[in-house]
């Protein structure tokens, strides 16, 4: 006998008391009508409700395949996302040592591989609308997050690149923004700048990697420039020879891939002046500066043993039209009272 016909046994078996009792009382009838209609009404909702609850189990039954997929889905979805950190953080390191910039990049692949399997999880419940209503919900927030927070989002992503890009790497000499010094750090928000003057820049990641940026350690040498003059009167080709030779030989260890050049750029006010450029293996800004202090000092010793002067400023006084006037005619060596066979009377005639 089944369990639904014994309880619609017992429940008539209540009323048809029920309808007896109120027979042999006439004076409890009009007091009990309303009982009787309770609990008709009473039974009718447990037999409703006995419906239903039947109804859901026969759906619990019938999706019991479905949920244990969905549970053993789910189950070896987080057992795959513990091993897809640990590969993702291997991957990572290869493109970049920074700690913070792998942890950001290896949660959020192991995030967006954990919401695909709740995705996959409500498709095998067979809950399509539940997915589609996520959706647009994710959607909708993600717009006003992505307009509430653009800089510092562009900020984590430029640096991100950053992080990721080979070009860039903490303790690079770059010049960018108008800024000059080594790069201290980089974060998910910005680049920290250590300058020569020992004070620290911040600069946000997105002002760094959109704007041109100048980097003096990637290709590990320098080319190091000085600017020279020499009088009129000295030969150029013994100046040009003269000064290369004091390069090459002055024990600085130079670039010998790259040959140490000489050019005379424009006739000066009281010089010929000349551009001196060598390579040098260096990149730190000190060594930059020691190896063109050796190169000032080899230059200058190389010209004054080879009587090549480094003229001072000449101004020229111009009293004529054309030509000008010679000094003795200006000021006649008699005017001095110096004898012709003085040898300050040349000088000055």
């Amino acid at each position: 006998m089944g369990t639904r016909s014994i309880f619609l046994k017992v429940t008539t078996l209540l009323s048809i008391l029920a309808i007896e009792h109120i027979r042999t009382s006439p004076v409890l009838e009009s007091n009990t009508k309303k009982i009787i209609i309770m609990l008709s009404q009473f039974s009718d909702s447990l037999k409703k409700l006995y419906s239903k609850l039947s109804g859901w189990v026969d759906e619990i039954v019938l999706a019991l395949p479905n949920i244990l997929l969905a549970v053993l889905f789910l189950t070896l979805s987080i057992f795959l996302a513990k091993n897809l950190k640990k590969v993702a953080i291997k991957a990572l390191r290869k493109t970049t040592s920074n700690q913070t910039v792998i942890g950001v990049l290896s949660n959020m692949i192991v995030a967006a591989f954990m919401i695909i399997s709740i995705f996959i999880v409500l498709n095998i419940l067979n809950l399509s609308d539940a997915v589609t209503a996520l959706l647009g919900t994710a959607g909708v927030i993600g717009l006003a997050v992505g307009l509430a927070l653009q800089d510092p989002l562009m900020n984590l992503f430029s640096g991100v690149l950053m992080s990721v890009k080979a070009y860039y790497q903490v303790g690079d000499l770059i010049e960018t923004n108008g800024f000059f010094g080594k790069i201290k750090e980089i974060t998910l928000r910005s680049t920290i700048l250590a300058m020569p003057d020992g004070q620290e820049v911040v600069i946000p990641n997105k002002e760094v990697l959109q704007n041109p940026l100048k980097n003096f350690s990637h290709n590990g040498r320098r080319r190091i420039e000085l600017e020279c003059g020499v009088s009129y009167e000295d030969d150029l080709e013994h100046v040009k020879k003269t000064a290369i030779e004091a390069i090459e030989n002055c024990g600085m260890n130079i670039n010998e891939t790259k040959p140490v050049e000489v050019f005379f750029t424009d006739f000066g006010g009281s010089s010929i002046n000349f551009t001196l450029r060598f390579w040098k293996n260096v990149t730190a800004q000190a060594d930059y500066l020691a190896a063109k202090s050796e190169a000032i000092i080899a230059l200058k010793k190389a010209f004054d043993k080879n009587d090549i002067s480094i003229p001072f400023p000449i101004t020229t006084l111009d009293f004529g039209v054309s030509g000008g006037l010679r000094i003795d005619e200006i000021y006649p060596p008699k005017q001095f009272n110096i004898p012709k066979n003085h040898p300050e009377y040349s000088k000055i005639s």
